[in-house]
């Protein structure tokens, strides 16, 4: 007799045992680990939200626009908690939602970002008498930057979950006693589009902040925007070949290991000089002190 294929023959071959299903777990050590650096960098993202709300009138929080900064904080926020639709028992519905989720609030914070170092670049041209760049300052080129570039994603994972969505799949063949539980992207060109797109927002951020970066110092959070984007950038090129060559929950966790890394990057380099600022330079977070730098430049 033939055993089915959830099930494998008992060492004596007298009967059909049931295989083990294989899947991240939430009692799982990796699982644990993973969970708990995703509520320490959320709660960390929440308190700097409420620092920044609670200080929105000073110049370190008001440099680069705070809407913006406030934006990024709540998509960064809702990155670190978007590591729990990973984890468990996946099913046709995580499956579906959990990549498109994921790719649709990390495009708004890329895109986020990458109106950042426009406005810092727009920032400066402003300072010179009757530059052009004037009139298109303020909140609707920000708007608009994280509205067109989240837009794009959007539609990505709209054409993706139309033409081929993801799908429970168990896999009964890899291994001899155990059934991986896994969720089977469907259309690997949607899913690697949706990476892709990603990475072409982080790339065109991280150029732009490189070229911004020798502006005068009140203008500086390009460099912190360049070295995030380059630890964003970096995380997600060594990302490709470890999933690719994972399987199971070990793929799972490479995944969610990159979403904290690369969210992490964003929320140390960009939001942590500043909270430096706050608590252990208050005289740097002062309107006169930023205007006398910039005078000395």
């Amino acid at each position: 007799m033939k055993c089915l294929p959830i099930e494998y023959s008992s060492n004596k071959r007298d009967q059909c045992l049931p295989k083990f299903e294989e899947f991240l777990t939430f009692s799982d050590g990796l699982s644990i680990a993973l969970t708990s650096i995703s509520i320490l960098f959320w709660t960390i993202s929440v308190l700097i939200l409420g620092i920044f709300v609670s200080r929105k009138d000073t110049p370190v929080v008001k440099a680069n626009n705070k809407n913006l900064s406030f934006i990024l904080l709540v998509s960064l926020s809702l990155c670190f908690l978007c590591v729990f639709l990973f984890i468990g028992r996946p099913d046709d519905n995580t499956c579906r939602i959990r990549q498109v989720v994921f790719g649709i609030i990390f495009s708004i914070s890329v895109s986020s970002v990458l109106a950042k170092t426009v406005m810092v670049s727009m920032a400066f041209k402003t300072s010179k008498p009757g530059s052009p760049w004037t009139k298109l300052i303020g909140m609707k080129v920000a708007n608009s930057v994280v509205v067109m570039a989240s837009s794009i994603e959007i539609i990505i994972s709209i054409n993706w979950l139309s033409s081929s969505p993801p799908y429970l799949e168990e896999d009964t063949h890899s291994y001899q006693r155990k059934v991986i539980i896994q969720c089977n992207e469907g259309s690997e060109v949607g899913f690697f589009a949706v990476l892709g797109y990603l990475f072409f927002l982080a790339a065109v951020s991280f150029i732009v902040a490189y070229l911004a970066r020798t502006l005068p110092d009140r203008f500086n959070e390009a460099k912190h925007i360049t070295f995030s984007m380059l630890v964003f950038c970096s995380v997600w090129i060594t990302m490709v070949p470890c999933y690719l060559n994972s399987k199971g929950k070990n793929m799972v966790a490479v995944e969610v290991f990159a979403i904290l890394a690369s969210s992490a990057g964003l929320l140390g380099f960009i939001f942590f000089p500043k909270c430096y600022i706050i608590f252990l330079k208050p005289k740097l977070n002062t309107k006169s002190r930023f205007h006398r730098r910039e005078i000395e430049k």
